[in-house]
């Protein structure tokens, strides 16, 4: 007598591989401190650092407004590619982090401008826990 085994029924969508799981965590307590550390910077200094941080955590978003006419054409998930550039600039880690290390040897020092950085390194860590990196030429998704 043959018994005849199947083979479990898999799921539609492929499972997160442990790497991606342990990076996005990552980036997440990444979110959670340059959040923390703005809020901290807007107490300590004021309106105009909390509003500064504020906006920078809004403005890495604003770039797809440089091709807002050409939105109705692209495929679900695309950004025009005319708007790829600035998306890409605005959410590279490096740039406010290299600010920042501009900022600690620079001969001023203006609080805001800090509160600002970590608003938009804040940003730039929360788009990349919820897995929106950089996008390609063509202004998709980068896989």
């Amino acid at each position: 007598m043959s018994t005849a085994t199947t083979a479990p029924a898999r799921s539609a969508r492929p499972a997160r591989s442990a790497v991606t799981v342990v990076r996005r965590t990552a980036w997440l307590a990444n979110a959670i401190f340059w959040s923390a550390f703005a809020v901290l910077e807007a107490v300590n200094h004021g309106w105009t650092a909390g509003s500064l941080a504020l906006v920078f955590l809004v403005l890495p978003d604003l770039t797809f407004l440089v091709a807002l006419d050409e939105a109705p054409r692209m495929a679900k998930g695309q950004l025009a590619p005319r708007a790829v550039p600035y998306y890409n600039a605005m959410h590279r880690a490096l740039v406010p982090l290299a600010l920042m290390a501009l900022y600690t040897v620079a001969p001023f020092a203006w609080a805001p401008a800090f509160a600002a950085l970590c608003g938009w390194l804040a940003h730039i860590s929360y788009d990349r826990a919820f897995g929106y990196g950089l996008r390609t030429k063509e202004g998709f998704q980068r896989g």
